[in-house]
């Protein structure tokens, strides 16, 4: 007789629509700018179970269903969930939601929440039955291949009611080796652009950054080396999204896009040489970039690049180890303008250093390098992180400190403004670069359709009606 296939559903758990992805976790609704995107890390791990001959659901119940049906007709034997820190408890309770529908169901979580507190989870909560840590599709593919766990490294487990952790799996260095998300399995119709309102694909290109910033998860969770696909395997996933599923605006999600000069002229030629008519963004570094790239990705398709300015106060910049200056920004932005490509500026408003002169430096530089977007976040010290470690050393973390309003609501004082005044001064910050007349009328005369006037209007509408 046959063996029944064996299923697997992997979730993000029912909350408030969030951006899951390790390195930022950030609840969109209260973003400007900010669209709900993919949940490209669950298609990699989906295409990794499929591999393994299991049969695999997604399901992103921030964007509805019912997952408790889906638990009682889908009957999963895995059950692998994103946790993120802003919604750690409500995460971990589906957990016991999936144990009462389906009793002999394994549970498996992921997530950069574990970074600091994975042991503490193992033990307290008993219905987390495994944790992938650190890169997790070689550690699933072992664990769903039926190797024992004491053998998988990456993995928290539990023997004899006593939590253990095998150790740290080394990263992936061939990242073309893993096969392409399962995009099969998820309805993209959902995630789409915030301007034209078009469909839009994570392609992840590469993993990894080497400055390790004060605020950032990027090199805790991927590393310090920055790993590239190689430009073929990348246009052959561009090619499948735009021949199976009609997809032809890409978001390159990266670490670090452009610290390979070589790496990103290459791709960008063989986008060009393959026909394919798309249209990305990407982000990109304020010190790693001149006119001839920024030329060649607007040939290949580029038509938006976001920078992580993080302050218009040097003071602040050199403490947080940024490692660029002023004048690497606004020679950046001039570089990227001049070649006809937008630019999306982000900023941190809130780092323990932070006072008014600081942040009235960052909103008038802000307004100096004249974006086309910008988002203001404010600082949160998430676990795992250099500004996580300060803000314990330095108490500015205590019984109150809440992440659920990541990036938007403070999650502690700076050493001179309380959690409040931040906000206060995030508002106006927001509020002054949007509503200058000079740039609603330009961001007007950019308008081509009626679904982008909508999409405008009711970002504006978002500036204006903010509490």
């Amino acid at each position: 007789m046959e063996e029944k296939k064996k299923k697997i559903l992997l979730i993000y758990p029912p909350s408030p629509v969030m951006n899951r992805e390790d390195r930022c976790q950030q609840p969109t609704k209260e973003l400007l700018v900010i669209p709900p995107l993919p949940p490209t890390d669950l298609m990699y791990l989906a295409a990794v179970a499929e591999k393994a001959g299991l049969d695999a659901k997604i399901a992103d119940y921030s964007q509805g269903g019912n997952f408790e049906n889906d638990l009682k007709e889908f009957q999963p034997d895995y059950l692998l969930i994103n946790v993120a820190t802003p919604t750690f408890k409500n995460d971990l309770s589906s957990l016991t939601i999936a144990k009462e529908i389906c009793p002999d169901i394994i549970t498996i979580a992921k997530g950069a929440a574990f970074l600091t507190v994975a042991f503490e989870v193992m033990y307290f909560q008993k219905d987390l039955d495994l944790i992938l840590f650190g890169e997790p599709e070689e550690t699933l593919r072992e664990v769903l291949e039926g190797k024992e766990f004491s053998k998988i490294l990456g993995l928290y487990y539990r023997d004899d009611l006593r939590a253990k952790f095998t150790g740290p799996r080394p990263f992936i260095d061939n990242l073309d080796k893993l096969p392409f998300p399962a995009r099969h399995l998820v309805d993209n119709n959902i995630y789409r652009r915030p301007d034209n309102n078009k469909v839009q694909a994570v392609i992840k290109v590469s993993r990894g950054c080497p400055f390790h910033c004060f605020f950032c998860l990027a090199t805790p969770v991927s590393g310090a080396k920055v790993r590239k696909r190689s430009p073929e395997n990348i246009i052959e996933e561009i090619r499948e999204c735009v021949d199976k599923y009609g997809i032809t605006n890409f978001l390159f999600w990266s670490d670090i896009f452009n610290i390979d000069k070589d790496w990103v002229m290459e791709l960008c030629q063989k986008i060009i040489d393959s026909g394919l008519k798309i249209t990305w963004s990407a982000n990109t570094r304020a010190d790693t970039a001149d006119e001839e790239m920024a030329n060649k990705m607007y040939e290949a398709g580029c038509r938006l690049v976001s920078i992580g300015v993080e302050s218009g106060s040097q003071e602040m910049l050199d403490k947080i180890g940024k490692r660029i200056t002023l004048d690497d920004v606004r020679l950046t932005v001039k570089i990227f303008k001049k070649a006809g490509i937008r630019i999306y500026n982000y900023f941190v408003i809130g780092l323990p250093w932070e006072d008014e002169d600081t942040v009235e430096d960052t909103i008038d530089f802000a307004i100096e390098l004249d974006s086309d977007f910008i988002s203001f976040y404010t600082a949160t010290p998430l676990p795992g992180s250099k500004f996580y470690e300060y803000a314990k050393e330095n108490n500015l973390i205590n019984s109150d400190t809440s992440f659920s309003s990541a990036y938007f609501y403070p999650s502690v004082n700076t050493h001179y403004l309380t959690k409040e005044r931040v906000f206060q001064l995030h508002k106006k910050a927001i509020r002054k670069f949007y509503l200058r007349p000079a740039y609603i009328i330009r961001m007007l005369s950019r308008i081509r359709s009626f679904t982008e006037f909508k999409n405008y209007f009711k970002a504006g509408l978002g500036v204006l009606l903010r509490r």
